[in-house]
């Protein structure tokens, strides 16, 4: 399964039109396509420090961390005159010592390429394959002393999308969502909405929450971060 949806993601990037190779001073700050090198802090309960690195036109590596290290995430984007691919290395912590790391490959399909922005939104469909491995809580019913950590592993794919609308040159309205199935009976979430402020052409202001939930537990958070953009 996690094969035939790797070569159906790959086989709607062959597809994209040769716009996505507009330069990063052409498009919106928030576009996830934006090829670009930027530094940011955050706040979601915890401080967290994230950046990129434009290495050329068309490809970027980047990374977030929190501030205890516990959690974090690196990869990349290789942008084509057929699509964008990214890359993700990912690690996550949840209740009762249960925790998960994960990598993925996918792509953005930008649907305003082909003229479709119902109501003003430019919309982002997503794609992809998931690898999943970590411990799961699960409560200890033998001799009710809390919880046990159980192994689980899993290959599968991911579907979802994320939006935005701008609402003059500063203000911009943001949404997104998904889910992931995979082996061993995996399934996740994800939900989430917020807005950015773009003070100018170098610094931003987002703020957002969002909502997850997977095998290995619940996410719910509500943040503010700040990017600067070099030039």
């Amino acid at each position: 399964m996690a094969k035939s949806h790797l070569l159906t993601s790959f086989s709607i990037l062959c597809t994209l039109p040769a716009s996505l190779l507009a330069t990063a001073d052409e498009k919106h700050h928030e576009d996830p396509t934006k090829i670009v090198t930027k530094a940011g802090v955050g706040y979601n309960d915890q401080f967290t420090f994230s950046g990129s690195i434009g290495l050329d036109a068309t490809r970027m590596v980047n990374a977030r961390i929190n501030d205890d290290g516990s959690e974090w995430r690196i990869g990349g984007s290789w942008l084509f005159d057929f699509g964008i691919v990214n890359f993700n290395f990912n690690r996550n912590e949840y209740d009762n010592d249960a925790s998960s790391n994960g990598y993925s490959v996918g792509t953005f399909i930008p649907l305003s390429y082909f003229g479709f922005t119902p109501g003003g939104w430019q919309i982002f469909p997503m794609a992809g394959y998931n690898y999943t491995d970590g411990d799961i809580a699960e409560e200890d019913v033998i001799d009710d002393n809390g919880f046990i950590l159980v192994p689980k592993t899993s290959h599968g794919a991911y579907l979802g999308a994320f939006a935005m609308k701008p609402l003059g040159e500063s203000w911009t309205l943001m949404a997104f969502g998904g889910g992931a199935a995979g082996s061993d009976s995996y399934s996740s979430y994800w939900a989430g909405g917020g807005a950015s402020y773009k003070i100018n052409q170098q610094q931003s202001f987002n703020f957002y929450g969002f909502i997850s939930e997977s095998d290995y537990g619940k996410t719910n958070k509500i943040g503010i971060s700040y990017t600067y953009q070099f030039e």
